[in-house]
């Protein structure tokens, strides 16, 4: 795929260049709680304005039902865009309305737009083929040259992220060839030993990374509400734990394959129990226990890994070369239970290797929990994508911007 440097030597002076960027930040109100998405993007926009383009900023924010709704407008994400690049960016109120068209219009050579949410348009989304291609045709009559660098979004087949790059002429971002290089890192020669290190609340969401991982990884680690799965599929006991029973037959069957590779499972030895999910909005102190994983007893549910399995994890991964590491060790966000997810991000913090945090709930962990980014080798932007990349899927935005 072409680069945006490549883009640059083309020229892109007076050009409207339509940048499909990630911009889906968590907000409280109007406030955004973490900007990490829209500071990721950052560098793209400020070498195209800087080459004298007119960039026009696109993103989804959020589950609108294909209208709008103002709990969803980018007008914060916009506001934050302009006070990180330092200039004003213009905003407009609709998609490809005539609020979008006038502001577009009224950009000079090196300013910045952001139009509002792709998705109060309902073809932004939509599985109709003819739907979702009328919208790309309006896009595209906004712009000259498409960027993608919104790699949060590449595996969904929407009109921003799929149809619009046909329509033009086209690049990835810097975000886009650094998140997939970073990926290759971890599907092709990979640096020895290799340890995953896989949390979350559903062994279902993880299946088809376990499956492809079996095949590569040395060691995998498994925490969160889905590692009580993998401990009732070997017999024990798990409370009123989280659950995916339907899940049992497939969790045996990788432990069995895992057996046969000599991959190295690796399960919690202790967990921190309670008889209640905590208050998150509170986060009033909690009743809460430690206990051994095999014997977790009825009516208390696991919240968190242990003091045991946090040393246990962190011996398995401090020779690790090369460490991906996707989703919490236990209920990071409440203060009683976020001492697995510390253990997990100080280990890849202490570690030499190289360490990927794939996204979501794992790059706010390492946020809110106030770890320094730049100690870790790199941290995703897009967690789904990262885990479908990591499956061997084709993600539809990145195979649009292939030439």
């Amino acid at each position: 795929m072409k680069t945006i440097d490549e883009l640059l030597a083309e020229g892109v002076t007076g050009k409207r260049v339509f940048v499909r960027a990630d911009l889906n930040v968590p907000l409280s109100g109007t406030t955004i709680t973490d900007d990490g998405r829209i500071r990721a993007v950052q560098p793209t926009v400020e070498k195209l304005a800087a080459a004298g383009a007119k960039v026009i900023v696109a993103s989804h924010l959020g589950r609108p039902k294909g209208a709008p709704d103002p709990a969803f407008s980018l007008a914060p994400a916009a506001a934050r865009l302009g006070e990180l690049i330092g200039a004003d960016v213009a905003f407009a109120t609709d998609t490809v309305g005539e609020s979008a068209r006038a502001t577009v219009a009224a950009l000079t050579d090196g300013r910045v737009a952001v139009i509002e949410n792709l998705r109060f348009n309902p073809g932004e989304t939509s599985k109709d083929d003819a739907e979702r291609g009328a919208f790309a045709d309006q896009l595209a009559e906004l712009a000259d040259v498409y960027v993608g660098d919104g790699f949060g979004a590449v595996h969904r087949k929407h009109a921003s992220v799929f149809d619009l790059p046909a329509r033009l002429p086209h690049a990835a971002g810097d975000l886009i060839a650094t998140e997939v290089g970073v990926l290759k890192k971890l599907t092709e020669d990979v640096a020895r030993p290799y340890a995953v290190v896989l949390g979350g609340s559903k062994v279902s969401d993880k299946l088809g990374v376990i499956d492809h991982l079996l095949e590569r990884a040395d060691r995998i680690l498994i925490g969160g509400g889905m590692a009580y799965t993998f401990l009732k599929a070997q017999g024990h006991e798990v409370g009123s734990s989280l659950l995916q029973e339907d899940q049992i037959p497939a969790v045996l069957e990788y432990l069995k394959r895992a057996e046969e590779k000599g991959v190295e499972f690796v399960l919690p030895v202790d967990v921190v129990v309670s008889e209640q999910f905590p208050d998150l909005k509170t986060k009033a102190p909690t009743q809460h226990s430690t206990v051994p994983a095999h014997v977790i007893p009825a009516g208390v549910m696991g919240l968190d890994n242990g003091p045991e399995t946090n040393k246990l994890y962190a011996s398995k991964l401090a020779d690790a070369v090369t460490v991906f590491w996707n989703g919490p060790m236990g209920v990071f966000e409440h203060p009683d239970y976020a001492e697995g997810t510390r253990a997990v991000a100080q280990a890849l913090v202490d570690s030499e290797g190289f360490s990927v945090v794939g996204g979501g709930d794992s790059a706010a962990a390492v946020r809110i929990l106030g770890f320094d980014e730049n100690a870790f080798g790199h941290i995703s932007t897009g967690g789904g994508a990262s885990l479908e990349y990591l499956e061997g899927k084709t993600l539809p935005g990145l195979a649009a911007l292939e030439d």
